[in-house]
Order: structure tokens, then C-alpha cells, then sequence
């Protein structure tokens, strides 16, 4: 019988800043983050740890990483607030759990976990989800913990040029999310997926990430996705289910249904974006049609990187 085994991809969000202002401390910034969160991840599969808590490791590491849209680096709205929202999805049975609109936990992951092991529901919002997450002993830093500047400069900078009647371009503003797949060595595939949505978002808009089949799907049968982009186009499109219905349904790989969302159902729509994607025989593909998406990925073979541009 042949030895199953592991791999994970992590993402830290498509439409990167753009290379032609990418200055190489930031550039070893950014890789340095990515290179935490795979490491995080990896540990947990390379001792023979689930899947589920290999992304659960990851994308909190991503959480904790400032750079990055989510957790302590969520943007702004309108109003000068973070909404963030998270899912996590176990390839086993569908599990899943989402929570959206919601500020307080030190790693919505982990709140989004909550919600899938020890309520009914799917998606949560609200005060009551964060009772239970403060009962079950998450961790709730204090506010100014998740204020960058970096973030608050990028709001003013985007509500002055709406405010003169110009669209802000910088795909870097608009697309922010992480997330991590993983397939373990008894098969089986999960994904997570956390966000602090877009720069200048109006209060109360919900993303693809708390959408499961949209930004974050998982099922051993054919994969785990977390997507990065354009969230409403994601929406739209259910690119994570997308993606699995191509290989049921017309027997394509990972890599051919993948490249076949990210490319034509959303990138021939204003989609840009990507994915990234596992199957359950440990194959990974990150396709992406925007000029860059942070990533990292690790298999057991010992293929191990990461990457922000194209090439």
C-alpha cells in the first residue's frame, strides 16, 4: 500500500502590491511572514497532525502577522472600523463554520472553528458568537492591538480620491484575504480562510471567505480551496465549489478545474484573483490572474516555497 503523504499551500492575499513599488525590504518582509505561517503549518502534518489543524496553525499565524489583511492587519471601513470575517471547512464530512462582521478575537480562525465544533450553525455573527468565544478562553486583545498605520493611512488615502469621484486602483487595497489548505497523511483535505475585506468597505459587507463554496470549500472526495480577490465576483461564480463540481462532475484534475475558474469563470468577469487548491492525493496548484499573490507551499517529497510574483 502506498504511503500517504502530506502538502499545504497558504496564501496571503492576490493583487499584491505591485512589483513596480515593491522595494526589497518589503519583499523580505512579506516572504518572511509567508514563511512563519507554512512553517506552522507543516508542523503540524510533519507530526502527523490533521489537516484541519494544519490550517487552524497556519492561517493564525497569517492572523498574527500585521502585513497581512486579517486579524491584527484588517483594514477599515468607511467608518474607520474592522469587520472581519473567517471560515474553516474539514474535508472529512463538510464540517464548516463562519463568522462574519465580527471585531474582538485575537484569530477569527479560531472563532470560525468554534462555531463549527460546538454549535449547530453554520455562520455567526454578532455578540453572541464572541460570548462563546470569549467563554471558551480565545484571546481578545485590546483594540489598539489591531490598529496599523498602514491600514488607517490607506483608508484616508482611498476616501479622499472617492470623495474627488475617483475609483482607487491599487488592487493591493482591494484584495486581502489569507487562508491555508492542507491534506494530511490519512487523506484527508481542509481549508481556512480569514479576512478583513477591502479597504473603504461600506459597514456590514460580507465577503466569499464566510460563504462556503465560494471563498473556502473542502472535501476529500475531490478538494480544499481558499480563494483571494474579488470577493463579490467569487460570490457569484461559488469558485471553491466550482472547482470541485468540474472534477466530479467532468473528471478534470486539480490543476485543470482550478486553472479554469480562476482563469475563465472569474478572470473573463472582474475577477481577479486566485485560489489555492489540494487534493486528497496531496497534488496543490495556486493559479492566480492578478500580478501577484503572496504564497507559500511544502509536500512531504520536500518541494517547499514560497513566491509573490509571477515566474
Amino acid at each position: 500500500m502506498t504511503e500517504k503523504r502530506y502538502a499545504i499551500a497558504i496564501h496571503g492575499g492576490a493583487g499584491t502590491i505591485l512589483k513596480s513599488t515593491m522595494t526589497p525590504e518589503k519583499e523580505a518582509a512579506y516572504s518572511a511572514g509567508l514563511e512563519t505561517a507554512l512553517a506552522a503549518g507543516e508542523a503540524v502534518l510533519r507530526d502527523g497532525g490533521s489537516a484541519l489543524d494544519a490550517v487552524t496553525a497556519a492561517v493564525c499565524a497569517l492572523e498574527d502577522e500585521p502585513l497581512f489583511n486579517a486579524g491584527r492587519g484588517a483594514v477599515f471601513t468607511t467608518e474607520g472600523k474592522q469587520e472581519m470575517d473567517a471560515a474553516i471547512m474539514d474535508g472529512r464530512d463538510r464540517s464548516t463554520g463562519t463568522v462574519a462582521g465580527i471585531f474582538g478575537p485575537k484569530n477569527p480562525v479560531k472563532l470560525a472553528r468554534l462555531v463549527m465544533e460546538t454549535t449547530p450553525h453554520v455562520c455567526m455573527i454578532g455578540d453572541h458568537i464572541l460570548e462563546l468565544g470569549r467563554k471558551a478562553g480565545l484571546e481578545f486583545p485590546p483594540r489598539d492591538y489591531f490598529f496599523t498605520q498602514a491600514r488607517w493611512d490607506a483608508l484616508h488615502d482611498t476616501l479622499a480620491m472617492k470623495a474627488k469621484g475617483q475609483e482607487d486602483a491599487d488592487p493591493a487595497r482591494r484584495h486581502g484575504t489569507v487562508g491555508a489548505v492542507a491534506c494530511d497523511r490519512e487523506g484527508n483535505v481542509a481549508a481556512a480562510t480569514s479576512t478583513g475585506g477591502w479597504t473603504g468597505k461600506l459597514p456590514g459587507r460580507v465577503g466569499d471567505t464566510p460563504m462556503p463554496g465560494a471563498g473556502n470549500f473542502a472535501e476529500n472526495a475531490t478538494c480544499a480551496v481558499s480563494g483571494t480577490g474579488h470577493g463579490e465576483v467569487f460570490i457569484k461564480y461559488t469558485a471553491g465549489a466550482e472547482i470541485a463540481a468540474r472534477m466530479r462532475h467532468r473528471g478534470e484534475t486539480l490543476e485543470q478545474a482550478a486553472r479554469h475558474v480562476v482563469m475563465e469563470d472569474l478572470g473573463r468577469n472582474d475577477g481577479s484573483g486566485g485560489v489555492i487548491a489540494v487534493d486528497a492525493k496531496g497534488n496543490l496548484t495556486l493559479p492566480f490572474n492578478s500580478e501577484g499573490m503572496y504564497r507559500g507551499w511544502a509536500r512531504e517529497d520536500g518541494d517547499r516555497g514560497v513566491a509573490i510574483y509571477k515566474g
